[in-house]
């Protein structure tokens, strides 16, 4: 049985908004507050009932502005307006996961690591450098919903989508294809 990620207020595939590109975030008013708030709890409410998860962009759930929410050590739980300013020409094959369909993994390629500009909540503006593959990977899809494009406009190559229990019944099978294995 699918578990639909749409109950926890996340867009499904095919939702028409999220081929959109989300709107710079040009304030710091009490709705931009309870927007990320709500991103937050839904990326919570998500990790909980699936159990992978480390980000999510504002249009998966309806919010067209530039933010993303982060669960991760040494990062700010809200990322606005992100923007990568350097991509390594090493790249790396992987199968990725995303909160709008979450039965299904895409294998993708991704630049092995990307610098990037942000601004936090408190209104400091980041710049992080070269980050390791697991942020750089997590940042580029992110981004990249942002931008309206999926990780399906990503798939590489042949048998490029799978369903999650195909995955889970052979995960040594599907490791093999790739070049970096990640984290949730």
């Amino acid at each position: 049985m699918q578990r639909g990620s749409d109950s926890l207020g996340v867009l499904p595939l095919g939702t028409p908004s999220l081929r959109k590109r989300a709107e710079d975030v040009d304030s710091r008013g009490e709705s931009l507050s309870g927007d990320a708030a709500r991103l937050l709890t839904t990326l919570d409410n998500f990790r909980a009932t699936f159990g992978f998860g480390r980000a999510i962009s504002g249009p998966q759930i309806g919010i067209d502005l530039r933010m993303i929410a982060v669960r991760m050590a040494g990062w700010p739980s809200i990322v606005i307006n992100p923007v990568i300013t350097w991509q390594s020409a090493d790249s790396v094959t992987l199968w990725d996961d995303c909160m709008c369909f979450p039965d299904l993994l895409v294998l993708v390629r991704r630049s092995a690591s990307i610098s990037l500009s942000f601004t936090s909540l408190d209104d400091v503006v980041h710049q992080r450098a070269r980050l390791n593959i697991a942020e750089a990977e997590l940042f580029q899809h992110e981004v990249d919903h942002l931008n309206g494009i999926l990780a399906i406009d990503r798939a590489e190559g042949r048998n490029a989508l799978i369903s999650r229990s195909a995955f889970v019944e052979d995960v040594s099978h599907f490791h093999k294809k790739v070049d970096y294995i990640g984290s949730n």
